[in-house]
């Protein structure tokens, strides 16, 4: 029996197009205080599962997602698959490792609980720290458990001025209900898409699909 080899294609560079499609590769983390629900919303959108029982977070969990987007404007079509790191919340761990979890960041999801005014006081020193490491890369703020909005321990106004203090955008996602969390992922990923395509500040992506890997 004869083998023949076949010669394997090479994969484009990141960032280049692939027949009609731009391929990128991305790390996201995931970052803020403990049981704020970091894991709930990335198994949410990764898995589409959601328990109630609290599993604290030892070092940091990776898990993948691939998110199909289009800039019509460009007439760009990407394909962005994100690594998600969800990291441990306990600002010891963040001193102790940022070098080695935040190095190599394209964006950060950046997550406060609702029903706990310090987990949104404390996200400054989250996202500080990661833009140490990683630059100043593309931020979203998320406000989890939008599900017990009569448990609120601050409101609209308070998330604005924060999120304008970091000139990002907030969104304001339900792990439990699953309310806005693929959106917010599907934000951030249209963020770094167009920073790492240097497309216009205005420019917005329409996300026609998202699939685990």
């Amino acid at each position: 029996m004869v083998r023949r080899r076949v010669k394997a294609k090479a994969r484009p560079p990141e960032g280049e197009p692939s027949g009609n499609v731009t391929r990128m590769r991305t790390k996201v983390c995931m970052v803020g205080d403990g049981a704020v629900g970091k894991s709930s919303l990335v198994r949410r959108y990764v898995l589409d599962v959601f328990d109630d029982s609290y599993l604290r977070t030892l070092g940091t969990k990776v898990l993948k997602k691939t998110i199909d987007l289009e800039f019509p404007r460009d007439r760009i079509a990407i394909q962005l698959t994100a690594t998600i790191w969800d990291i441990m919340g306990h600002t010891e761990f963040r001193h102790l490792v940022a070098d080695t979890y935040f190095a190599g960041a394209k964006g950060i999801l950046a997550v406060a609980d609702l029903t706990r005014r310090e987990t949104l006081v404390n996200l400054a020193g989250w996202i500080d720290g990661v833009r140490q490491v990683a630059g100043n890369v593309p931020v979203l703020m998320v406000v989890n458990k939008g599900d017990l909005s009569d448990r609120a321990t601050f409101g609209p106004a308070e998330v604005r001025e924060v999120a304008e203090g970091f000139g990002c955008p907030h969104v304001t996602t339900s792990a439990k209900t699953g309310k806005m969390v693929p959106a917010a992922f599907r934000i951030l990923g249209t963020m770094i898409a167009a920073a790492g395509l240097g497309l216009s500040a205005d420019e917005t992506a329409a996300p026609i699909a998202a699939r685990s890997t």
